[in-house]
């Protein structure tokens, strides 16, 4: 694996340790579900946040106040706002949720997705 370029960061795992997240609260999530983060990107100055993230199936409610892409590399996720409109995502698929987007995310499947958050 060669060496990249000053100021750009590949997605390559190399010897990232991921972030191990269990989420359980019951207001959050219908039941509990880990997910893992590896990321590759951070700029706190910036509010900037990138890398890969996976996650079993769960439903987890949102109220977003931050900006966040997401580009589905496998499984399948159903987004739904808060007034019932519903659309699903799968393998290839990219897509923002915007700040201020309220309704639930659900993991139909096992998912893993590149995401670039900027709050």
């Amino acid at each position: 694996m060669s060496k990249s370029p000053n100021h750009v960061v590949a997605f390559d795992a190399g010897d990232l340790a991921p972030a191990e997240t269990c989420v359980e609260d019951p207001k959050l999530v219908d039941t509990p579900y880990r997910s893992k983060s590896w990321r590759h990107f951070q700029n706190a100055e910036k509010g900037a946040l990138a890398g890969i993230w996976e996650a079993e199936p769960h439903l987890e409610r949102c109220d977003c106040d931050y900006d966040e892409l997401c580009h589905i590399l496998e499984g399948r996720v159903r987004l739904t706002d808060a007034e019932g409109h519903a659309r699903e995502f799968g393998p290839g698929d990219s897509f923002v949720v915007a700040a201020g987007f309220s309704g639930t995310w659900e993991n139909l499947t096992p998912v893993r997705k590149v995401f670039f958050i900027l709050s």
